[in-house]
């Protein structure tokens, strides 16, 4: 599972692009518990889902023309423009050169060929999310493709991840681990198929909950969508699909104790 103890090509930071911040920061806070701060007045509208003054999770607004409301995953780079130029080569676009944010790193925003936006983070002053693995707090990424082979195999160019196939009901999962380290003990996400109609090539991210049949109530109490009930998966947990008022999709998991 996650930490922070961030190492190349392991999630470090995660951010959601909203049309309405307030409106995304009020649905976050009465799901999970989260406290917005703003990053300054400099920051364009960006700011910070904090629990316990520790930052969990980012926010800011659109800022591309037709995009739409979305969780962005951020992998641990020492090179950010290496890594978009490295993203060319294999195959994906830059949708954003990489950048000095202030002080606090270096970042650049891509999508694989396959299609699914990420972006990498090159830190500076600011390493990475505060707290993971926690209550309420960012536990798992999941890359859902149509060839997740043909992706990893992709990333593996970017950060030298490894993986190992489990079988899981109608699919193969891939489970990924960072490029250095015990594999079992690096693990920090998944890769699987596409599955249901209208769903596109993205990265979600998973939080853990306590209970994900009250995180349900939470969320459609505030105006969002259960996209997949809760329901037990053997020897992970209990998870559940949820989209947020402005259709950002997200997960969330209760583990196996056994975990």
């Amino acid at each position: 599972m996650l930490g922070t103890d961030f190492s190349t090509g392991s999630p470090s930071w995660i951010d959601l692009g909203s049309p309405d911040t307030d409106a995304a920061a009020a649905f976050y806070t009465a799901v999970f518990g989260w406290v917005f701060t703003s990053a300054g007045p400099d920051a364009g509208g960006y700011g910070f889902f904090q629990q316990d003054g520790k930052t969990v999770a980012a926010l800011g607004p659109l800022t591309d023309e037709g995009a739409s409301s979305a969780w962005t995953v951020y992998f641990q780079t020492p090179d950010a423009e290496a890594t978009a130029q490295a993203t060319e080569k294999g195959g994906g676009k830059v949708r954003v050169p990489a950048m000095d944010v202030m002080d606090a790193g270096r970042m650049a925003a891509m999508t694989d060929p396959a299609g699914a936006e990420f972006a990498v983070w090159q830190p500076g002053a600011v390493k990475g999310l505060d707290r993971t693995s926690e209550n309420n707090t960012l536990l798992w990424v999941e890359l859902h493709v149509p060839d997740p082979q043909a992706a990893l195999s992709f990333y593996r160019g970017l950060f030298g991840w490894r993986w190992s196939e489990m079988a899981a009901p109608g699919m193969t999962y891939r489970v990924i681990s960072t490029a250095e380290g015990d594999q079992e003990d690096t693990s920090f996400g998944g890769a699987a198929e596409l599955q249901g109609e209208g769903m596109k090539p993205s990265w979600i991210p998973y939080f853990t909950v306590m209970d994900p049949d009250r995180t349900a109530e939470a969320v459609q109490g505030n105006g969002g969508t259960v996209l997949m009930p809760a329901a037990d998966v053997p020897e992970v947990g209990r998870i559940a699909w949820f989209a947020d008022p402005f259709g950002a999709p997200f997960a969330v998991l209760k583990p196996d104790p056994r975990m």
